[in-house]
């Protein structure tokens, strides 16, 4: 699969790996920094009232 015909979130995850990769962020940070905005965000999804 092309990068280019992958799916938003696909394109989206890749870019942040790369961001993440480049910036040497330790992995232990990534992943909690990654549960916090899962967090953020199921919290937003609610609010809208969306899936």
């Amino acid at each position: 699969m092309s990068l280019d015909t992958a799916s938003d979130e696909i394109k989206l995850a890749v870019d942040l790996i790369q961001l993440l990769e480049e910036n040497q962020v330790p992995t232990a940070t990534v992943l909690a920094a990654l549960a916090i905005v899962q967090r953020d965000y199921q919290q937003k999804q609610a609010a809208e009232g969306t899936d």
